[in-house]
C-alpha cells in the first residue's frame, strides 16, 4: 500500500479538492478505512461541513464521512449531538463556528458523522497541538474548495489532491489546469540561509540586495505595487511578497528587465494567485519563484464523472495525469483495492 504507506511518514496531511465533487470525501474515507489504528493514533477533523449525504448546491448524493473505533475527530457542538456513532467527549474548545463551539471526541463503536471544524490557519495549529496532547500521531484536515490555505505547510506537512471532471470536463483542460497546481505545490526551497533571513517578516514586501543586506520597500503588500515611482527588482537577488503573489506583480518583474538577476520568494504555495499564462510567460524569460515552506504532495485522485453524468476515460485520464505530473493518480472509486 504505497499511498497509504507513504502517508504514515508524516505526522499531518491535508485532503483538498480542486473543485466541489472532484471526489474529495472519498479518498478522505478510503484512507480513514486503511491507516493502522493498531499502532497509530488517528484525529480527523475539516474546514468545510463534510459527510452531508446530500450537496447543498448541487443536490447530488454525496458519500458519508465513516469514522471507526479508536479515532479522534473534532467538529462542532451541533454535528457532535447528531452524530450516529458511539464516542466519549475528549474536549471542548473555546474555537468556535456558527455552529457552537468545537469538541473532541474518541470513537467508542464505529459510524458515521457530519465534521464541521476549525476554520483558520492559527484555529487549526491550535487544533493540531490539542490532539498532540492526546497523543495523536496523524491529524487529518479535509480542506475546502477555494481554501488552499489547509494544505499551507504551515499548518500540514503532507497534502492529497483531488481533481476530476467537475473541475474540468474537458481531459486535456483538465489534466494542463491539475498539473499548473501540482507545480505551485512543488515549488523547490530556498536555501536555508534565504529562509532564515524572510522567515519572521509577516507582512509586506521586502528585498536582498547583492550583498545580502534585507530591504523593506515600505509596502503594505504586493498589491501595492502599483503606487511605486521607482524599480524595487533594481540591484536586488530575491523579493520577498509576505502576503500574496499576484499577476500584477509578476508583470512588474517580467517588464522590469531584471526578471533573470532576481528570484521571487513567497510563504508557500497557497500564497501564489496567478494566471497560468502569466506564470508560463514568466518562467519563459527566465523567472523563478521560491518557497519558503513545503509541503509533500503524497498523492492524486481522481473522479472522472462530473456532477451533471458526465464521465471522462478513467484508465486514460489516470495514465494522461500521471505522465504529466510525474506522480501516483488514482481512482479511488474504481480502484478500491489497497494502493
Amino acid at each position: 500500500m504505497p499511498f497509504i504507506n507513504e502517508i504514515l511518514k508524516y505526522d499531518s496531511l491535508s485532503i483538498v479538492g480542486l473543485e466541489k465533487n472532484v471526489g474529495k470525501t472519498e479518498c478522505l474515507n478510503y484512507i480513514l478505512l486503511r491507516l493502522p489504528l493498531d499502532y497509530k493514533k488517528i484525529a480527523v477533523t475539516s474546514i468545510g461541513i463534510d459527510g452531508e449525504n446530500k450537496d447543498q448546491v448541487t443536490a447530488t448524493k454525496k458519500p458519508e464521512i465513516f469514522l471507526r473505533e479508536g479515532m479522534y475527530f473534532s467538529t462542532a457542538e451541533a454535528h457532535y449531538r447528531n452524530r450516529r456513532l458511539v464516542s466519549e467527549l475528549m474536549e471542548i474548545t473555546s474555537e468556535r463556528s456558527s455552529l457552537g463551539r468545537i469538541v473532541t471526541g474518541k470513537v467508542r463503536v464505529g459510524g458515521k458523522v457530519l465534521i464541521s471544524g476549525p476554520s483558520s490557519g492559527p484555529s487549526l495549529r491550535r487544533w493540531i497541538s490539542s490532539a498532540r496532547n492526546l497523543g495523536v500521531d496523524i491529524t487529518i484536515i479535509d480542506g475546502a474548495i477555494s481554501r488552499l490555505s489547509s494544505a499551507s505547510p504551515a499548518i500540514s506537512k503532507a497534502m492529497v489532491l483531488s481533481t476530476g471532471a467537475a473541475y474540468s470536463s474537458n481531459m486535456n483542460t483538465l489534466v494542463q489546469k491539475t498539473k499548473f497546481v501540482v507545480e505551485l505545490i512543488n515549488l523547490q526551497l530556498a536555501e536555508d540561509d534565504i529562509i532564515e533571513a524572510f522567515d519572521p517578516v509577516e507582512n509586506g514586501v521586502w528585498g536582498m540586495d547583492m550583498e545580502g543586506n534585507v530591504i523593506d520597500f515600505g509596502l503594505t503588500s504586493s498589491l501595492a505595487v502599483a503606487s511605486l515611482d521607482k524599480d524595487i527588482t533594481k540591484g536586488m537577488r530575491y523579493i520577498f511578497a509576505a502576503g500574496a503573489l499576484t499577476d500584477r506583480f509578476l508583470n512588474l518583474v517580467i517588464n522590469s528587465g531584471n526578471i533573470k538577476n532576481v528570484t521571487l520568494l513567497v510563504r508557500d504555495f497557497t500564497k501564489i494567485f496567478v494566471n497560468e499564462m502569466i506564470y508560463r510567460n514568466f518562467v519563459s524569460r527566465g523567472g523563478r519563484i521560491l518557497v519558503l515552506q513545503k509541503s509533500k504532495l503524497v498523492a492524486v485522485c481522481v473522479n472522472p464523472t462530473a456532477p451533471n453524468g458526465y464521465v471522462l476515460d478513467s484508465d486514460i485520464l489516470c495514465e494522461k495525469l500521471q505522465e504529466a505530473i510525474k506522480l501516483p493518480v488514482y481512482d479511488i472509486v474504481k480502484n478500491s483495492y489497497d494502493i
